[in-house]
């Protein structure tokens, strides 16, 4: 099984980039917590969540066409590959998520630039967020605009989730990261 140090180990020798480390540690906030929500292994899929855009600073046009084998070849479980390989469902592959740690990835990947938009724009950080006030964000398409809605919301019908619900897991998620993530506030 992969190991969220493993995962750091991978990851950090490809991702320099201070934007898609940060990505990175959203993602893995988020889906510690989706773990939690499915009694799942909390540390098994923050590693993968940790380790999902692994092809991309270097192949941004080509990503995850460069993941599986160098993945498969560093002894990365298959099964955590594939979850990886689901994240680009439809857009930059034919990898459908099928168990629900595929899923939540799909939808978290996009639903955590949203998070991290807001929270950024609030000076008390990922703090206190009240998901009534995060879907008023959510529903302006002016908002954190690149990220893909239609997907998000592809994502929680995937989990028999409302987006929501998975919002709320996910800013739970991210909060207990605040500080690593830079979410922190003006604290």
């Amino acid at each position: 099984m992969l190991t969220l140090q493993r995962a750091k180990e991978l990851n950090d020798s490809v991702v320099t980039e201070e934007h898609l480390r940060i990505h990175a540690l959203n993602v893995m906030a988020a889906m510690g917590a989706m773990a939690d929500h499915f009694g799942e292994d909390r540390e098994h899929w923050e590693a993968v969540g940790y380790l999902h855009d692994y092809d991309y600073q270097q192949y941004p046009e080509e990503h995850l066409q460069h993941t599986k084998e160098p993945l498969l070849a560093a002894g990365v479980p298959e099964e955590d590959v594939r979850a990886i390989l689901s994240h680009g469902y439809d857009i930059c592959t034919d990898v459908k998520p099928e168990t629900n740690m595929e899923k939540s990835l799909y939808a978290v990947d996009e639903l955590t630039g949203i998070i991290q938009a807001y929270a950024r724009m609030r000076p008390e950080g990922i703090h206190n967020i009240k998901v009534s006030s995060f879907m008023k964000k959510f529903k302006d398409k002016r908002f954190a605009a690149k990220c893909d809605r239609a997907l998000i919301r592809k994502g929680c019908e995937m989990l028999g989730m409302e987006v929501r619900d998975a919002a709320a897991i996910c800013i739970r998620g991210m909060e207990d990261h605040a500080v690593e993530i830079g979410l922190n506030g003006e604290q």
